[in-house]
C-alpha cells in the first residue's frame, strides 16, 4: 500500500500543483487512497519533496530530482543562514545583503537551482539583486529566504 500511495503523490504532484498537505490527501482521496496527515508527512520525506516557486508565483511540491532545485536546497540554507544580513523587496527585485565577500555564492548557489521564477542574479561583495517574474514573486520568494534564516 505505501509503494502504490507514493507512486500516486508522484504522479499527483507531476500532473497539478499541490501546495498543501490537505490539498494532496484530497487528491489522494479522489483516488481512491486515504491517508491521514501524519502517514503523508512521512511520505513526503521519504519521497524527499520540495517545495519549489511556480510560474503563477505559488508553492508546490516536486520530486528532488526533478532539477528545479537540484539537491542545493540545503546548500543554500547554510549560505544564508551563515551570511545573510539582511533583505528586502523592492518591485519584482529581491535585494540581499550579506557578509562581506558572500553574495557571489549565494548567487551562484541560486543560480544553479534553475528557479522557474528567478530571472537572474547580479553579485556584488555584500549584496546581491534577485531579478524575479514579477512582483509576486519576489515577495513569495522573499518570504522563503526568511524562512530559511
Amino acid at each position: 500500500m505505501k509503494s502504490k500511495r507514493q507512486s500516486m503523490i508522484l504522479e499527483i504532484i507531476a500532473q497539478q500543483d499541490i501546495e498543501t498537505q490537505n490539498q494532496l490527501m484530497d487528491a489522494l482521496q479522489e483516488r481512491g487512497i486515504s491517508s491521514t496527515q501524519a502517514t503523508l508527512s512521512r511520505d513526503i520525506k521519504q519521497l524527499r519533496l520540495l517545495k519549489e516557486l511556480s510560474p503563477r508565483g505559488t508553492y508546490r511540491y516536486v520530486a528532488a530530482g526533478r532539477g528545479e532545485l537540484n539537491g542545493n536546497e540545503d546548500r543554500l540554507r547554510t549560505i544564508f543562514q551563515k551570511s545573510v544580513t539582511s533583505l528586502d523587496v523592492a518591485q519584482n527585485l529581491v535585494v540581499i545583503k550579506t557578509l562581506p565577500g558572500l553574495a557571489g555564492a549565494a548567487c551562484s548557489t541560486l543560480d544553479a537551482m534553475d528557479i522557474p521564477a528567478l530571472i537572474g542574479t547580479l553579485a556584488g561583495d555584500d549584496t546581491a539583486f534577485l531579478a524575479m517574474k514579477d512582483n509576486e514573486a519576489a515577495q513569495n520568494f522573499a518570504k522563503v529566504i526568511e524562512e530559511m534564516l
